[in-house]
């Protein structure tokens, strides 16, 4: 039986003895302190607007290494033509996550409540996004959770060829640069794979984020 979490209880089940599926609670509510207590044990929040919250820790998980990221000669040519600016419009970032979904006919996560959550974890400094700009119009990015040695990203978008990559390309220069050990993916596809993700089990990426943030 899934637990479910309420407004005093802000401590998650082992996320290591859950399905492969990794769905590990539901409820609770998107209280930042509770948004980071999750991504700090492997777990983040996923689920539409008609849903309670869910809280997820899938097997196996999808991980890249910085020093990994497989560059295209396509990609360094787009990588001249694009300006990448960090932490400068974030509001406009996830907003645009969103609504590029959404114009696509794919629907989105990113309801208005979880806007809110990230936009104060973003005052705090705990989330950080990447901005892609063409001419000085904002054509891509991505954004995510940052635990310090760890980033864990959350969604991208892309309304010219290649911006999100770009702004990927930036996200694995600035964990090179600051010491990150590995970006979590979250969830594998064949897009990320193709840049070097790589699957690991569920366990193995808990022991890693033990390793380097120490919870879990």
């Amino acid at each position: 039986m899934i637990p479910k979490l309420t407004q005093y209880n802000h401590f998650f089940p082992d996320p290591r003895a859950v399905s492969k599926e990794g769905l590990v609670a539901w409820g609770g509510d998107l209280n930042p302190d509770r948004v980071m207590s999750a991504y700090l044990n492997g777990i983040f929040p996923w689920y539409n607007e008609d849903d309670p919250i869910l809280w997820w820790s899938p097997d196996p998980r999808l991980i890249l290494y910085p020093n990994d990221l497989k560059i295209s000669k396509s990609l360094k040519k787009s990588i001249k033509k694009y300006t990448v600016k960090i932490n400068q419009d974030f509001s406009s970032i996830i907003k645009a996550c969103r609504d590029t979904r959404v114009e696509n006919g794919e629907g989105s996560w990113i309801i208005d409540e979880v806007i809110e959550c990230y936009e104060e974890l973003h005052k705090r400094g705990l989330v950080i996004s990447f901005e892609t700009y063409f001419e000085g119009e904002l054509v891509g990015g991505l954004y995510g959770v940052d635990l310090g040695k760890v980033f864990c990203g959350e969604s991208m978008f892309s309304k010219q060829s290649d911006a999100s990559k770009v702004a990927l390309v930036a996200l694995s220069e600035y964990c090179l640069k600051n010491g990150y050990d590995f970006i979590d993916c979250q969830i594998p596809t064949n897009h990320l794979k193709s840049m070097g993700a790589v699957e690991i089990s569920r366990d193995d990426f808990l022991d890693l984020l033990k390793e380097k943030v120490g919870s879990v």
